[in-house]
């Protein structure tokens, strides 16, 4: 049995772990309000384009009378035979399954579609590790240091230049999660674009955790590319959180004082419903169908942006569920501790006494 002074160090060194992953819950407590503001805050604007472009699409010549195909790129349907995949995932650990259940998600999403050549996008250092490790870097992609973006070749040299492998990685963006801002989705939702337009990639995909509330979470596989259906959300492949997962974030939320119920934004969507939807004849300053081809990629930037606002939320939430568990097995193992250290003192006293007896009684 180690001795009272060695269950006394491990017992100070436990309470000073505790005290870091208590203040870790609450400041990622207090983040997650701040990103659960910032999803909310970005909702109206997200509303009301998704509303104009349903209004332009009534208005506008999208598909052609004679052969039903759509006159916009981002609309055609064609057989994939290259996809993208955006990949958002955390910079930082800590964080308990949430970045390594992204990654597992990816490995069956590329395993599902085996047939098909994959061009990755990592968002988050956690991911940009774990591909790195695991697939080729495409040939020959200049890099831009002050971003740490990867720049697209143009269609004339990228098709000269032969890939890496099935999958590989052809973007990387490290350090942009601290604060999302509009401006890198919109970048990166051009770039997207700019591909799905050249015929680089047949299709788009954007794989991250969807935050409704710290209980209501799902790892899903989006296609944002070609566009299915404007403002309906095409999913491909989804996870749903098991039930003792839920039952700790339950626990941690109310450990925290966070609500555990979705935020409703009823009010605010009848708000930014009204707007372009009206059936009346507006008259546009543009042609409608050049409106409809200049707001449909930031559409698609907006798309990302909210997912990137969802995945920052969910990681906050995790994070706050693995500290609420790390506290509370700290705190047990205090417990633990002090008993048999209670148990060592009663011990080494007892042998004392023994010792004192047994002289006493030798004279």
């Amino acid at each position: 049995m180690a001795n009272v002074l060695d269950i006394r160090r491990r017992i100070r060194s436990v309470v000073n772990t505790r005290q870091i992953t208590k203040a870790m819950k609450t400041v990622s407590a207090a983040k997650l309000r701040r990103a659960q503001e910032s999803a909310l805050a970005s909702r109206p604007y997200s509303v009301m384009l998704t509303n104009v472009l349903k209004s332009l699409v009534q208005r506008a010549d999208i598909y052609d009378p004679v052969t039903g195909e759509p006159r916009h790129p981002l609309l055609a349907e064609r057989p994939e035979k290259t996809i993208l995949a955006i990949v958002i995932t955390g910079d930082k650990g800590l964080a308990g399954a949430f970045n390594s259940n992204i990654l597992r998600i990816l490995t069956k999403f590329i395993d599902y579609r085996s047939e098909l050549n994959v061009d990755l996008e990592c968002i988050g250092r956690k991911g940009r590790d774990f591909v790195r490790r695991r697939f080729p870097v495409a040939p020959a992609m200049p890099t831009d240091g002050a971003t740490g973006s990867t720049s697209f070749q143009s269609v004339e040299v990228a098709t000269e230049i032969p890939r890496a492998g099935r999958v590989q990685i052809v973007g990387e963006h490290v350090g942009v999660l601290g604060k999302v801002e509009h401006a890198f989705a919109s970048e990166l939702g051009g770039q997207v674009v700019e591909r799905f337009c050249r015929g680089e990639i047949d299709g788009a995909y954007i794989l991250y955790n969807e935050f409704k509330s710290v209980i209501a979470q799902r790892l899903i596989a989006e296609r944002i590319l070609p566009i299915k259906e404007i403002g309906v959300i095409d999913v491909r492949l989804a996870e749903e959180a098991v039930e003792e997962e839920r039952k700790r974030r339950l626990e941690a939320a109310k450990a925290a004082g966070v609500g555990v119920r979705a935020v409703d934004t009823r009010a605010i969507d009848e708000a930014a419903a009204t707007i372009a939807a009206s059936q009346v004849d507006y008259i546009y300053e543009q042609p409608p169908e050049r409106l409809f081809r200049e707001l449909l990629p930031k559409y698609i930037g907006n798309q990302i942006f909210h997912a990137l606002l969802e995945s920052v939320a969910a990681e906050h939430a995790a994070r706050m569920t693995a500290m609420d568990s790390a506290t509370n097995n700290a705190s047990d193992m205090i417990d633990s501790l002090t008993l048999a250290m209670n148990r060592a003192r009663q011990a080494k006293i007892t042998k004392e006494i023994i010792e004192i007896v047994s002289g006493a009684a030798a004279q």
